[in-house]
């Protein structure tokens, strides 16, 4: 009996040894298990975070170029305004160089006519000239009203 005993004790303490294993690689188990779990939610608070920064850079990239496209849009309306002022003036100065153009050779014409070699010719065209204007238009000091200004301006050009 005293050996049956000391064999039951050997194998209650080989169970024991057994169940201590088990439980032992039982509790390894859930300790690997536990920090896995810890681990991997770890990884997804810093995915999260890196998610949010990069959603964050990506509302400040896309403030950044909406200031960026309302500056441009604002250059190019100054831009469009200035380039039609600068046409209206280079209408109106071509209206005027047309209008100097036409008097130049007009005046040319004139002094053609006055000095010419032909004095005949001259008397006689001085009287034709003086026919055709009112009293007094051809004296040489009323020749100012040649030198008017010219009234053009952008007003009278439609775009």
């Amino acid at each position: 009996m005293g050996s049956s005993s000391g064999n039951s004790s050997e194998s209650n303490e080989v169970q024991n040894s057994g169940a201590d294993d088990v439980d032992d690689r039982l509790l390894l188990i859930d300790e690997r298990k536990r920090k896995r779990m810890e681990s991997n939610r770890e990884s997804a608070r810093r995915s999260r975070m890196r998610k949010q920064k990069h959603l964050d850079d990506l509302m400040g990239q896309a403030a950044q170029l909406r200031m960026e496209n309302n500056q441009i849009v604002t250059s190019v309306s100054l831009t469009t305004q200035h380039y039609v002022f600068v046409e209206a003036q280079n209408s109106v100065l071509r209206a005027q160089i047309a209008e100097l153009t036409q008097r130049l050779q007009y005046l040319t014409d004139i002094l053609g006519f006055i000095n010419s070699g032909d004095s005949a010719a001259a008397g006689e065209a001085n009287l034709d000239l003086h026919q055709g204007f009112p009293d007094g238009c051809m004296n040489s000091w009323n020749w100012m009203y040649l030198n008017q200004p010219i009234m053009a301006s952008a007003d009278m050009f439609q775009y």
